[in-house]
């Protein structure tokens, strides 16, 4: 079935290319219009039929029919005649941070580019930087965006890769009687670069090892060998690697393409290697490989060579964070902002997952981009949610209850949005910068200290602003920052979604040494971004996040105990 997105993006990919070629104003108005309107609606799109479609605020009566198209036929008919009059490296344009498409146009119809590497030759040329319209901030800015694409070509997001992947192993269980995913998906990592599987048969197979294999795999025959299939599935662009391997040797290579060179070759006190170990003969599973190195088993996520073995001593993987430890869900957003889901719904869906609490953490009044909350509309939801409390409650049982928070947009001098007195009406705050994001490193870390220090700041939100292959974040000095909130008693966000996946995953060993709790935040915008987390407690496991240092395994009783204690420090100073 069509899904929302799907027509959000093939009305709003329509409406670009209609002001690329000039289309009727009027027209490209209704396109955009409609997808802002659309982006908000919480019910399915696709069951609707066309009266139903033009009750949508934003849809009227033509839009309603294309959307109807969409639906029908999987495309729209005005798009494809507009994708056969435009170059698709003109469309791959889109992807550029820093131009729209008034500057596409321009590219496009006045200098005569039309691809990534045509402009990329303009730019490094200074070309660009002469344009009117354009200048040399621009012309930078351009080429930096185009050399982040270029690094994170051929690379898929954690849920992207788990999700291929997962199709694939599938699709081999066809042709082999064993088949593991390994490699990079199974570690965890939040972007991936290659997908790996070990696949094994107890009879030998004609032809080959991997004769069998349809043409959704496609070969690339110089690089592989009698016992390694390397190519790619279908049309993803992603480096796909098959290794063929004796049932005999399973254990040993699933353990050894599941782990970093440098974890492999640690030694022990007795100048054992794990890589040594796991060809030991006789082993049924990898717990027994670290058991004969002389320590607890290390999970495939941490085997990064890194600080694992320094944690495997003082903790147990039983202290590790889990979906089942966390009492709570922080920082989501509602329809009184840019939510697709009311508040009831929301809270209602977070209750049904058995949680004990729901931080409301709507967008501040200077996110006009995302509906930001007046003061009025803080006054009405805060009014909403006691009333929704004596609601949730009522039926007894296990008890619930929706703290009212903000993710309060960090201004530019590092002041948070609203005044004192407003700020002090929240049960928490989640600080996050959302606009001027090219800042050097101090200013960028001057900004969020002073942020940290504001006495009304509960947690740091997405910390670097990062959009994993799709945008870098801005320089920050991390140790300064994890420093200040250790002073200032603020949480660390890890932002659960897997776009951002923000704390990186590599600093949360230095947060635990300086005693900065982590909160794993979904920045849920609907309730089934709830399911993110899943991402967040990943990359946690990953950096070695323990259910004690997690703020929202916090239980009710001690997270209103927490902010009450909080907020009164708060209003004292």
């Amino acid at each position: 079935m069509v899904t929302n997105s799907y027509i959000i993006e093939t009305l709003e990919l329509t409406a670009k290319l209609m002001e690329l070629h000039n289309a009727d104003e009027f027209k490209i108005r209704a396109y955009t219009n409609a997808v802002f309107y659309l982006d908000k609606y919480t019910g399915d799109l696709a069951v609707l039929d066309f009266s139903q479609l033009t009750q949508i605020q934003g849809v009227g009566k033509m839009m309603a029919g294309k959307i109807v198209e969409i639906v029908s036929s999987g495309t729209l008919r005005e798009l494809q005649e507009l994708l056969t009059t435009t170059p698709e490296g003109v469309i791959d344009m889109f992807r550029i941070k820093g131009i729209g498409v008034k500057k596409i146009k321009v590219l496009w119809k006045e200098l005569g580019i039309d691809n990534i590497n045509d402009l990329q030759i303009a730019c490094e040329n200074g070309t660009i930087g002469k344009v009117k319209g354009f200048g040399g901030k621009t012309q930078e800015a351009i080429l930096a965006s185009i050399a982040f694409l270029n690094s994170q070509a051929g690379k898929l997001r954690m849920d992207k890769a788990q999700a291929l992947a997962e199709v694939i192993q599938e699709d081999l269980q066809k042709y082999y009687a064993k088949v593991e995913i390994s490699g990079q998906v199974r570690r965890k990592n939040e972007v991936v670069d290659s997908l790996l599987f070990l696949v094994s048969n107890t009879e030998p197979q004609t032809g080959g090892f991997f004769a069998a294999l349809p043409e959704s795999f496609v070969e690339n025959a110089k690089a592989s060998s009698p016992f390694t299939w390397r190519g790619s599935y279908l049309d993803n662009k992603i480096d796909l690697e098959i290794k063929w391997v004796p049932q005999n040797q399973f254990l040993h290579k699933q353990f050894v393409y599941s782990a970093d060179a440098n974890h492999l070759k640690h030694k022990n006190e007795k100048g054992q290697t794990l890589l040594k170990l796991s060809k030991t003969d006789g082993l049924n599973n990898e717990e027994e490989i670290y058991e004969k190195y002389g320590i607890p088993y290390i999970i495939p996520e941490m085997r990064e060579g890194d600080f694992e073995f320094d944690w495997i001593q003082k903790r147990k993987n039983e202290d590790l964070v889990t979906w089942d430890s966390l009492k709570g869900i922080v920082h989501n957003h509602s329809t009184y902002s840019d939510g697709r889901h009311s508040l009831e719904q929301m809270a209602t869906y977070c209750q049904e997952l058995g949680f004990e609490y729901l931080g409301i953490a709507d967008h501040s009044q200077s996110a006009q981009y995302a509906s930001g909350l007046l003061i009025t509309k803080v006054q009405q939801q805060h009014a909403e949610i006691e009333q929704l409390n004596k609601k949730l409650n009522a039926a007894g049982g296990k008890p619930f209850k929706i703290l009212k928070g903000i993710e309060s947009d960090i201004l530019s001098d590092g002041s948070l949005d609203y005044p004192d007195e407003v700020l002090a009406s929240f049960d928490y705050i989640v600080a996050s910068v959302h606009s001027n994001l090219t800042m050097t490193e101090p200013r960028a870390t001057e900004r969020l200290i002073r942020a940290i220090e504001n006495p009304y700041t509960t947690i740091l939100g997405h910390p670097t602003g990062r959009l994993l292959l799709s945008r870098q974040g801005y320089p920050i000095d991390y140790k300064a920052i994890i420093d200040c909130c250790a002073e200032n008693g603020v949480i660390m966000e890890i932002n659960a979604s897997p776009y951002r996946l923000d704390l990186d995953w590599r600093w949360i060993q230095y947060c635990i040494e300086k005693g900065v709790m982590l909160s794993i935040n979904p920045d849920a915008h609907e309730m089934e971004g709830y399911h993110d987390m899943h991402y967040g407690v990943a990359v946690a496991r990953k950096g070695g996040l323990t259910t004690d240092m997690t703020f929202n395994a916090l239980s009710l009783v001690e997270m209103e105990a927490f902010l009450a204690k909080r907020r009164s420090r708060a209003l004292v100073g």
